[in-house]
């Protein structure tokens, strides 16, 4: 018997050195796959090259292989239908940087993509790309189940993802460059009566620097969920106030707050005038009230819902220490407590006998500024924590409100005692109890955060459940991302983590309740503002999509 074989053993040999296509087919079931999946936004209008990669290696003792098609499996709850058209896009060789596998708009729970592409030994990556539709509605998502390749003569492989996760779509607010600014940074957000998203931030018009610079506070309005924005108006401009030039009036950092009582939309604002464009005002501003001297406390108001602004007013004279070197807002926003109180988180540097991170003489503290009666007189707490910064608010149910604080420390602390400060008042900030999630449960790289309460029907009944968002990375403002309590702020499980976006920027954010079923964000890239809506069932249910086909 093995006499007979031995020719034909030699003719098959021959045959596939002549067709090395035939011997792929045999080789194949070594070769590697493995999907990754980049979690990114899917920008509206935009590029979205390489949102999700395939990774095939072949190995050095194989012949080419062919590949013939590729098919995207999605999960059951996936709303595909969001997605324009999928293309692959072949990286396997330099030569072959950018070449097209294939393209469709035939989108559907099994998408299948065919071509004739070889891949010799080495390693080689497939970019997946996403094309959004313009109107897909932004509470949408997506998860790919399973990336199945068929390889010629029939061999097949299958990449898994190693972690699901949910591809949404996303709007640039405002671009870099858009309208002459050259960045747009810290983000205000908040929902009217009407479901108007009202969203505030600073129009850095010559580059990214924070003041003193030429900054005003710009605003833009949503009237149908985050789908679409209105273009920008500037709300916050003091011009060339005292002779000085606009560089040198720099107007910024806003916190925006809704009076659901009266209708009234408030935003606070730092302003100085004078310093030189290469000082930081967080470092110039002095003891004092005058505005050449220190950081004014301003604001400004809008009582038909975003139309209109009042002029700048200043409040400094009837909250600031002049013996203090600085008191400004948040950013972010600010809430109106049951009662009608108006509350702004803020935060002050003042020579009161404790040692600052950096060594200085001053340290920051953070706290809030209220208002009892719609805004006609407003008054502050004491300092919640030393070494704390940019702030946000909530009111507990009991009444009571807590305090979420950028903390200094976390610049140097990077073990696990890294997390963001909490505190609570029962006293309008007159005293402070640290929360026993201080410094624990909220990693933070040293940044901005946002924090919001809303009451959320879960299982049938009603219950508050209290939103977070910030880069959730101890050492880089990278993976931004959506949290939720259940127990008012005491532990923060990971099943209840949505993450949107893992690439670094700037790193601010600030979120709002879109309406009673969806989160919304406006947080920053590198010098642009994105905004996502997220369904709060997503954010509350461990890998578990709601939407519909």
């Amino acid at each position: 018997m093995v006499k007979k074989l031995y020719p034909v053993y030699f003719l098959l040999v021959a045959f596939l050195d002549i067709y090395p296509g035939m011997a792929a087919s045999h080789v194949a079931p070594s070769t590697d796959v493995f999907l990754v999946q980049n979690k990114v936004p899917l920008f509206i209008g935009q590029d979205n090259s390489g949102a999700a990669e395939l990774h095939i290696t072949v190995s050095e003792e194989e012949n080419i292989q062919v590949l013939k098609s590729i098919t995207l499996v999605f999960t059951e709850y996936s709303s595909f239908r969001m997605i324009e058209s999928v293309s692959v896009i072949c990286k396997s060789r330099e030569e072959n940087s950018g070449l097209l596998y294939d393209e469709t708009d035939n989108i559907s729970a099994t998408t299948g993509l065919k071509g004739f592409h070889q891949l010799h030994p080495g390693n080689h990556i497939m970019l997946i790309n996403f094309n959004v539709k313009k109107d897909a509605p932004l509470n949408q998502s997506f998860q790919i189940e399973k990336v199945e390749l068929e390889f010629e003569g029939g061999v097949k492989r299958i990449a898994e993802p190693e972690n699901i996760y949910a591809y949404r779509p996303a709007n640039i607010v405002r671009a870099a460059g858009q309208d002459g600014c050259d960045t747009y940074r810290i983000p205000g957000l908040v929902t009217t009566n009407d479901g108007t998203l009202i969203a505030v931030y600073d129009n850095r018009y010559n580059n990214s620097k924070d003041l003193q610079e030429d900054i005003d506070v710009g605003m833009s309005r949503s009237t149908d969920g985050g789908q679409t924005w209105e273009p920008v108006r500037v709300i916050m401009d003091m011009g060339e106030w005292g002779g000085r030039s606009e560089q040198l009036n720099g107007i910024g950092d806003p916190c925006v707050l809704y009076d659901h009582t009266t209708h009234t939309i408030w935003v606070a604002g730092l302003w100085m005038s004078g310093g030189t464009p290469d000082d930081m005002l967080w470092w110039s501003s002095k003891p004092g009230i005058k505005p050449d001297l220190t950081g004014q406390f301003m604001l400004t108001k809008s009582t038909d819902n975003g139309l209109t602004w009042s002029e700048p007013i200043n409040i400094t004279r009837q909250i600031k220490d002049p013996a203090w070197q600085l008191l400004l807002q948040g950013p972010g926003r600010g809430i109106t407590l049951a009662d009608g109180t108006l509350v702004f988180p803020a935060q002050f540097k003042a020579d009161i006998g404790e040692k600052a991170i950096d060594g200085g003489q001053y340290t920051s503290h953070s706290t809030i500024v209220y208002s009892r009666d719609g805004g006609e007189t407003w008054q502050m707490g004491t300092g919640a924590k030393s070494n704390t910064t940019e702030a946000q608010v909530v009111q507990l149910p009991e009444g009571s409100l807590m305090l979420n604080m950028r903390d200094d420390r976390n610049r140097i602390v990077k073990d696990e005692t890294n997390g963001r400060a909490v505190a609570v008042t029962t006293d309008l900030g007159k005293t402070w109890t640290m929360h026993p999630s201080s410094n624990s449960a909220l990693p933070e790289p040293n940044c901005m955060a946002s924090l919001i309460a809303s009451d959320v029907e879960i299982n049938g009944t009603k219950q508050q459940v209290v939103f977070f968002s910030n880069p959730n990375n101890r050492e880089s403002r990278t993976n931004m991302t959506i949290k939720a309590s259940l127990d008012n702020g005491k532990t923060w499980p990971e099943e209840y983590w949505t993450e949107l976006n893992e690439l670094p920027g700037f790193g601010y954010s600030c979120l709002t309740m879109v309406d009673e079923n969806n989160v919304g964000i406006l947080y920053e890239g590198t010098k642009s503002l994105y905004f996502q809506k997220v369904p709060v069932s997503d954010i509350l249910s461990k890998n578990s999509l709601k939407a519909k086909n």
